[in-house]
């Protein structure tokens, strides 16, 4: 594969990431939710969505896959790991962290299908 090749790949699949967390953050504001970050970046790692419905903040993944199955699938120990980590982060600096309860959520955008929400897809350790 040439360089000009891979560099469309890549465009495309960036593409492709945003319009799925597009996607994901109106299926959720249509549950409900208020979305108060997108593609939030700490030094421990970057957070798809910050989704607040009442005291409960999600954390939410989202992943653009053929299956419901592939999309978990792609949610790794590793991914869970540096997630929580900067989710962690981040709700230190809100103001109201102490009344706040933190939970992690996966989106699976698939096609032609309306986003699906899978919510306390993992626990924090």
């Amino acid at each position: 594969m040439t360089a000009p090749d891979r560099l469309a790949e890549r465009r495309a699949r960036f593409a492709k990431g945003h319009r799925g967390e597009w996607l994901a953050a109106w299926a959720l504001r249509l549950k409900g939710y208020r979305i108060l970050a997108q593609r939030h970046r700490t030094k421990l790692g970057e957070i798809d969505l910050v989704a607040r419905r009442g005291d409960t903040v999600a954390i939410v993944e989202v992943k653009a896959r053929a299956t419901l199955e592939a999309a978990m699938e792609a949610v790794t120990p590793a991914a869970q790991a540096r997630i929580t980590r900067a989710a962690e982060l981040w709700l230190g600096q809100q103001r109201d962290h102490a009344r706040l309860s933190l939970r992690f959520d996966i989106v699976a955008v698939l096609p032609r299908r309306w986003p699906v929400h899978i919510p306390n897809a993992w626990v924090s350790a």
